[in-house]
């Protein structure tokens, strides 16, 4: 899908920090944790609540409450005129629900507010009626548990496919850590200078209790450990014969994200000292089954075939990439350097908390090309069901 007129104000994108799984944000519901940071990220930018135009919530893990869960987290920003769907599409729904954003804006104009959220701490356990079942029987699934240890197409656990991926693309363990320490590394970089770059877009938790005392404050990720080659070496495989380990795939967190889009004009308005991120394409693509890590791939193709460009003419790309296989992949496929992915870190390091995941590197992906005085990037990422999601976008300098 090629766009022609939507904009993302450099500045009016953001995203929470990430806390680890069961970590400080475990106990709030993730519905609470999208209103504290979208509220405080649109005061902050000076955003009026009453002049946006659309509103489109993604989130993956009910909570209490999701069955009104758009409209009530839009009320509760002060915007009670907007309802707005909710979207769910795995780990690809922040591309899925900033393009349903988009198109709003593609046809009517206006201000589009996408907020992604989950919480993968303390998931829901879902019980239903087994129907025709002896004696009353019912099935049972543990949220987001089982959807991590087996697709029910393949009945293949995530990291099967990451372990599939190594093999046919004869990635051996020393690669997947290689990769791994340089996202480390990267990570590093946002770090420096007192956490310069996150700061550009980084908006803390902040959570009263039911009597309006403080509750929890977060204001950095929660859940990563300095990590060397040496540390990556060390660790066992997380399957017998196996070369995925600990620290060659991500782990479960909680978080929220949010990105405006508008028309140029009004993009111009809002933006940091005037600056733009045109949004030119987004892709997506199925590989075959139990081959996750494969499909940011050809969903990075899609993105770019639709923006009329090729690999060589992007400056930066960020991933979704919850085993390092997936961009010892996408390098493989698409000929783009493993320093050109990721400069300032990526999930793989500060964790998925899967709706908001996507929308923080695409975040991370618009400032990062805004520091460098503009340039091409894409975005792209694997989601559940072997699937990948992918944007272009275009800041100028």
């Amino acid at each position: 899908m090629r766009f022609e007129r939507c904009h993302i104000p450099v500045g009016a994108a953001w995203s929470s920090p990430f806390a680890r799984w069961q970590g400080p944000l475990a106990p709030f519901s993730s519905l609470d944790v999208a209103v504290a940071v979208t509220a405080r990220a649109m005061r902050e930018r000076a955003i009026e609540p009453g002049d946006l135009s659309c509103f489109v919530l993604g989130m993956t893990i009910p909570q209490m409450g999701s069955f009104y869960a758009a409209p009530t987290v839009a009320s509760r920003i002060g915007a009670p005129h907007l309802g707005g769907p909710t979207i769910a599409q795995a780990c690809a729904t922040s591309v899925a629900a900033l393009c349903a954003a988009a198109a709003t804006v593609e046809s009517d104009g206006g201000l589009a507010l996408t907020v992604l959220t989950d919480r993968t701490s303390n998931g829901p356990h879902v019980v239903y009626p087994g129907v025709g079942g002896a004696g009353g029987r019912v099935d049972r699934e543990d949220l987001p548990l089982d959807s991590f240890a087996a697709d029910p197409l393949t009945g293949e656990a995530m990291i099967a496919t990451a372990e599939a991926v190594a093999a046919e693309g004869g990635f051996p363990r020393e690669a997947l850590d290689e990769v791994a320490a340089l996202r480390y590394e990267q990570y590093g970089r946002a770090l420096a200078d007192d956490r310069a770059f996150q700061r550009r877009y980084m908006v803390a938790v902040e959570l009263e209790d039911a009597r309006g005392r403080p509750a929890v404050s977060v204001d950095a990720d929660v859940g990563v450990r300095a990590t060397t080659h040496d540390d990556l070496r060390a660790l066992r495989p997380s399957r017998p014969g196996g070369v995925v380990t600990g620290g060659t795939q991500t782990h479960p967190a909680d978080g929220t994200a949010g990105l405006l889009v508008t028309t140029a004009e009004r993009a111009k308005e809002l933006g940091r000292d005037g600056a733009v991120a045109r949004l030119v394409s987004s892709g997506t693509a199925r590989t075959e089954p139990a081959r996750m890590p494969k499909a940011p791939a050809p969903a990075a193709r899609a993105a770019l075939d639709a923006a009329g460009l090729g690999p060589g003419d992007l400056d930066l790309v960020t991933t979704h990439n919850p085993f390092a296989v997936n961009d010892l992949w996408l390098e493989r496929e698409l000929g783009i350097a493993q320093e050109r992915i990721n400069p300032f870190g990526s999930s793989l390091v500060y964790g998925h908390p899967q709706a908001p995941t996507g929308a923080r590197a695409i975040v991370e992906l618009i400032e990062a090309l805004a520091l460098r005085g503009g340039g091409t990037g894409l975005f792209t990422g694997c989601a559940a069901g072997d699937t990948g999601a992918a944007v272009v976008v275009r800041v100028d300098g």
